[in-house]
């Protein structure tokens, strides 16, 4: 049907729209036009009418009451059948409707003036999700994480949606570059997107473009891209420079031996993303590894270290680079975080994105270990950064502590400790040699104990820290 106004370009049901630093957006919307003339009697007859000039106007209403947003406007309407329109400042907001009507010259009480409306759109930030399966979600435990109006999702379909679990599914999907060939399951960025909603109060938008297994050199152009591309494609099929990135990755370099390298592809994948969106400091909020259950060698464990190490690296050589912490979080199978645990990490990203994003303080950063140093031959006392209460190691049996030395001679591993305020003392099993370095949290699975800031977070993993004399 096409009587009246019809809408076919600019906007659809639950877009959100990206505001610019002015707190707006600019939305512009065009269609076709038909003038129409109905029946006085039933069954309803519908008459072209040839001639007359139309008028088309259009405006933007908040849904919850019907108020103008922003007033009916005229649009430009060329040989009485196409028109469009711009909304130049759209603020903040919504949910909104766009309405239009139309009339002509010699209409009348039976002239068609209806116009299409779009529901449900708003003005707000967008997020999008990068990664492999943790951030694509996996979990299938239940766990209470409504759907909300406000938060919403670009699906793999290319059309907007209400955000709800999971975000993933490829019902209709035409962004095949990243095709689950299984259902996917719960993500923490649907409870992420509705604490930000919340708070800020205006829409949030998500873009899910993770893809469960794929290893960095999927994602980095310099290497193969591919994931990268397809993301890309999203976002402009929508003109979309979101808010942030948000990524969760590294578990599949341990199995490809390549985390030696990781830091620096890393590195290059977000200067490329960051470049081709042309934001040169879009900020990226990303995790640290959690853990993994299969039995593996040393060579596994010496990968996941690694690419933690370049993870809790990569907040501080990197600009706008926030790394979150995720070892004290529930497991749903051998790899893959809890819904319950997906709750958890929602909630930190969304504190580190109030805090570095929109400047409201909230208390995301994990502890992380500042200096080892030798305070005997067989003793090192670790030093941390945000230490705000106490460190709590749970008081296990040192060898359920997650922390090794190692020096020319291989491992040693603590035989005792003693718990300090902003310090661990760790006693060992055998003096240690020159150039023994401690590893932290490091193992592909590093144990159920890993000493929190109590009240807080736990430890950030740490791999090679020098034991300085």
């Amino acid at each position: 049907m096409d009587f009246g106004v019809t809408i076919t370009g600019g906007v659809s049901p639950f877009q959100i729209f990206q505001q610019n630093k002015r707190g707006t957006a600019c939305i512009r919307v065009s269609g076709k036009c038909r003038r129409i003339h109905l029946s006085q009697e039933l069954p309803l007859a519908f008459t072209p009418v040839e001639s007359g000039k139309v008028t088309v106007k259009a405006r933007v209403a908040l849904e919850s009451s019907g108020e103008n947003i922003v007033p009916w406007t005229l649009c430009n309407v060329q040989n009485d059948e196409q028109w469009d329109v711009t909304f130049a400042e759209v603020p903040a907001g919504g949910p909104y409707r766009i309405e239009t009507y139309m009339d002509y010259e010699g209409w009348d009480g039976l002239s068609c003036t209806r116009g299409d409306m779009v529901h449900h759109i708003g003005v707000g930030d967008v997020f999008v999700i990068a990664g492999q399966s943790n951030a694509a979600g996996r979990a299938k435990d239940p766990v209470e994480d409504p759907p909300e109006i406000g938060v919403h999702l670009l699906r793999d379909s290319g059309k907007w949606d209400l955000a709800a679990h999971p975000l993933g599914e490829t019902t209709g999907s035409i962004h095949l570059g990243h095709f689950e060939n299984h259902n996917p399951g719960h993500t923490p960025w649907l409870h992420f997107a509705k604490i930000l909603k919340r708070t800020l109060g205006y829409p949030i938008g998500l873009v899910m473009c993770a893809y469960g297994g794929s290893p960095l050199r999927w994602w980095n152009p310099a290497e193969n891209g591919a994931l990268t591309k397809n993301m890309l494609e999203m976002l402009a099929d929508y003109d979309l420079h979101p808010k942030a990135m948000l990524w969760y990755q590294g578990e599949a370099e341990g199995f490809e031996n390549s985390a030696e390298t990781y830091f620096d592809r890393f590195s290059a994948f977000v200067a490329s993303v960051r470049s081709a969106l042309g934001q040169p400091e879009l900020p990226v909020i990303t995790f640290q590894l959690n853990r993994q259950f299969c039995e593996c060698g040393l060579e596994l464990d010496r990968q996941w270290g690694i690419v933690r190490q370049a993870q809790a690296d990569a907040m501080h050589r990197l600009k706008n680079v926030w790394t979150l912490v995720t070892q004290d979080v529930a497991m749903f199978d051998f790899i893959h975080n809890a819904a319950s645990g997906n709750l958890v990490l929602g909630e930190r990203a969304a504190k580190c994105a109030l805090t570095t994003l929109y400047g409201k303080q909230r208390d995301w950063k994990a502890p992380e270990v500042t200096k080892a140093v030798l305070t005997a031959p067989d003793t090192v006392e670790l030093f941390f950064d945000r230490i705000y209460n106490w460190i709590n190691p749970f008081d296990p049996p040192a060898s359920l502590l997650p922390f090794e030395a190692e020096d020319a001679e291989g491992f040693a591993k603590p035989v005792s400790y003693e718990t300090k305020t902003e310090t661990l003392v760790l006693r060992f099993d055998r003096p240690l040699g020159k150039n023994a370095v401690l590893h932290g949290a490091w193992r592909s699975n590093p144990g159920q104990i890993v000493p929190w800031d109590c009240m807080r977070f736990p430890i950030m993993a740490f791999y090679g820290l020098p034991i300085t004399r």
